[in-house]
């Protein structure tokens, strides 16, 4: 009888006189040949009505797919080389000190919130019933951390049609036991960002820009995750780059940016990388808390931390989305305002507006369908989906009005209308790379044609 082990190595194929190198070198030939093969097989001509005409999505291209399949090769499948090397170049993009990957745009958002609960902060730290002032009309993680930290979320309203907060309304909602601003740039479109971090610095509080819409914005000439104390972003594929899952914590302040990786690495002290052993050469002479002296650093822990790491096998991806993203920037833009001059005067909607100052790198193209309208949101949305357009609502809307969040701790500075509005009447559609001229064509065309005959 032959062995399993015999019928392994009589089957096996000659590996020949090929060095790793060489296979390597064959396997990514065939990578980029297997894309050659699947953009054929899904290049279909556009078809209006039957082909899906997504809201979001990545685009990929050949130089991604061997990006995943060179670091899968090397097995690079914990946070390495590629990670350390897409912390640098994202920070130098945004022309700040540091990034730390995390596994989401959530938990980015969980680590720049958490990171002001620090006792490291001494008499600046957040505590407990400590408020933080943020927008009701908008993603539920943006506003989670604020909970999970035991804080309590101020929430604001937003103006329609740029569908931001304005510094006016953060100044209004200022509190004794306000310490914090955490806020969204809206659909990719900037907040009044520097003159909310201006609000921010004369009341002592700390600013979170949550950038994970609007990687590529800019606000008077500076791109927005630059202004505030601590930016995140997101690489979910919906986001301007893609990793799969992803995010990412910046900072210009070193201690801040220490405390996040402490967070994100488990809470321990130690700041040597995976692998590595005594790059303080102090690794068994430190003395912290009540532990003994010579307690092994990589194993002192002064927060109450996460796993909340990335692989390489993401940031590999995340290196070769980079390069690429001045060109989805220009497509995003384009796209937008494709959709904006084919809109113009639509009966019954209202059609979003940039921020002024503001060169959005756009997420999503909003559209709110005016109460007078002889038409409702439902039965546009529903028309668009009959002819294969994706629609997504303005994420939450109103948050105040969802079960999670009724029975929560807040304040409402403010009446909410404009959430209100937005959460019954606003829906978006895509402007993401992956479309073009013909695609976004068929949208403005089925929109402008149903509203028409509507009204």
């Amino acid at each position: 009888m032959t062995t399993s082990a015999a019928v392994t190595t009589e089957t096996r194929p000659e590996a020949g006189p090929d060095t790793r190198a060489e296979l390597k070198a064959r396997i990514l030939d065939l990578v980029h040949a297997y894309q050659e093969a699947e953009e054929e097989a899904t290049g279909r001509p556009f078809e209006p009505g039957v082909t899906e005409v997504w809201p979001s999505g990545a685009v990929f291209d050949a130089e991604d797919r061997t990006a995943l399949v060179e670091a899968a090769l090397e097995m690079r499948i914990a946070a390495g080389r590629s990670s350390r090397r897409f912390e640098r170049d994202f920070a130098r993009f945004l022309g700040l000190r540091k990034a730390h990957l995390a596994n989401s745009g959530s938990s980015a958002n969980l680590l720049a919130m958490t990171a002001f609960t620090s006792p490291q902060l001494e008499d600046r730290r957040l505590v407990p019933g400590d408020e933080v002032i943020t927008v009701a009309a908008g993603f539920p993680t943006t506003v989670n951390p604020i909970i999970q930290n035991g804080l309590v979320p101020v929430f604001v309203d937003v103006e329609i049609p740029t569908y931001n907060t304005t510094p006016e309304r953060i100044a209004e909602a200022v509190g004794p036991r306000t310490k914090a601003i955490m806020i969204a740039h809206a659909l990719g479109n900037p907040f009044a960002v520097e003159e909310v971090a201006r609000l921010a610095e004369e009341h002592d509080l700390f600013l979170i820009e949550d950038n994970c819409d609007a990687v590529g914005s800019t606000y008077r000439g500076r791109l927005t995750g630059t202004f505030g104390d601590i930016a995140t972003t997101s690489f979910y594929p919906a986001h301007h780059i893609a990793m799969g899952e992803g995010g990412c914590v910046l900072t210009d302040n070193l201690a801040l940016a220490r405390i996040v990786e402490s967070l994100r690495d488990w809470g321990r002290d130690c700041w040597c990388e995976p692998g590595e052993n005594n790059r303080c050469f102090k690794r068994f002479d430190y003395q912290l808390g009540t532990l003994p002296h010579g307690y092994d650093h990589k194993y002192i822990f002064s927060h109450v931390g996460y796993n909340l790491k990335s692989t390489d096998l993401q940031a590999a991806l995340g290196l070769s989305q980079l390069a690429k993203l001045p060109a989805f920037t220009r497509a995003r833009r384009a796209n937008w305002q494709a959709l904006r001059t084919a809109l113009d005067g639509v009966p019954g909607l209202i059609l979003p507006e940039a921020t002024e100052g503001s060169d959005p790198s756009w997420f999503g193209f909003a559209l709110t369908v005016s109460p007078e309208a002889r038409y409702s949101r439902k039965e546009l949305v529903d028309h668009l989906e009959s002819r294969a357009i994706g629609t997504r609502r303005f994420f939450a809307g109103n948050l105040t009005r969802h079960p999670a969040y009724l029975d929560r701790p807040h304040r409402t500075v403010g009446p909410l209308t404009g959430s209100d509005l937005v959460a019954e009447h606003t829906f978006w559609v895509g402007v993401y790379p992956g479309l073009d001229e013909e695609r976004t064509a068929h949208i403005a065309d089925t929109v402008r044609d149903f509203c028409v005959a509507r009204s």
